[in-house]
C-alpha cells in the first residue's frame, strides 16, 4: 500500500481554499491529527490485507478453503461382540440355567424321552446337571467372543467341537433341532433381542453335524 498516496483528512478540507489563502497556515493541533493518522490508518488497512491473505476461501488467496470429511463417530468405534451385546457371562448364565431345566423337563429330549439314552441321563445324573451348566456357559461366551475359554471333558475335532461328548446319546435330527427351540424359548424368556437370538441359535445349529455325527 502507497502511504504516499494518501490524503489527510485534514487537507482534503482545506483542498478548495482560494488562491488568495495559500498563505494561511494550518492549526498546529489540525496538523497533529493529520500526521498522527496517515500511520494509523496505513498500518490498519495493512494488517487487515495480512489476515484475509492467510484465511483460506478469502478474495487474496490463492488458496481455496480445504473440507475436512468427518466421518460418523459410530464407524470410527469398534462393534460390540455378540457375548458383550447379550450381557455378558451373568446374562448368558441365566439363560443357560433356564435352558437347562426347560431341557430336563422337555417330553423330547428330557425325562420322558423316547431316547433312552437321554431319558437316562435327564433321569439318574442329575447330579451332573450344575456342571454340565456351567460347561454350556462357557461354551456359549466363548463361542460368541467373549473372554472365557471352554476346555471340553470329552474334546472333539476342534476347540468348540461336540461330536465325542454327545456320541453315546444317539441323537437324531429332530431331537436337535428341539434342543434349538428350548433355547429359543429360553432366550425369549429373558427378551434377547432378535438380532442377537438369531446370533446364538446360528451358532447353536453350527454345530449340528458334530452332535448327530456323533
Amino acid at each position: 500500500m502507497d502511504i504516499k498516496a494518501q490524503t489527510c483528512p485534514v487537507q482534503e478540507q482545506f483542498a478548495t481554499i482560494p488562491n488568495n489563502m495559500n498563505n494561511v497556515r494550518l492549526p498546529k493541533i489540525q496538523l497533529l491529527i493529520c500526521a498522527l493518522s496517515l500511520p494509523v490508518a496505513s498500518f490498519a488497512a495493512a494488517q487487515q490485507s495480512s489476515v484475509r491473505a492467510h484465511i483460506p476461501g478469502t478474495p487474496t488467496s490463492p488458496r481455496t478453503p480445504s473440507v475436512i470429511a468427518l466421518a460418523p463417530l459410530a464407524s470410527t468405534l469398534p462393534k460390540k461382540s455378540l457375548y458383550d451385546r447379550l450381557g455378558g457371562v451373568f446374562a448368558i448364565s441365566e439363560v443357560i440355567n433356564h435352558f437347562s431345566d426347560a431341557l430336563i423337563e422337555n417330553p423330547m429330549v428330557g425325562k420322558d424321552s423316547k431316547n433312552p439314552a437321554l431319558r437316562k441321563w435327564s433321569t439318574e445324573h442329575l447330579d451332573r446337571l450344575p456342571g454340565l451348566k456351567f460347561m454350556r456357559t462357557l461354551w456359549v461366551c466363548n463361542i460368541t467372543g467373549g473372554p472365557f475359554k471352554y476346555t471340553a471333558t470329552k474334546p472333539g475335532k476342534t476347540k468348540l467341537g461336540l461330536e465325542n461328548a454327545h456320541q453315546k446319546f444317539k441323537i437324531s435330527s429332530k431331537e436337535f433341532d428341539e434342543v434349538a427351540e428350548e433355547l429359543g424359548r429360553s432366550l425369549d424368556f429373558y427378551k434377547v433381542p432378535a438380532q442377537e437370538k438369531k446370533e446364538v441359535l446360528a451358532a447353536f445349529a453350527a454345530h449340528k453335524h458334530e452332535v448327530l455325527g456323533g
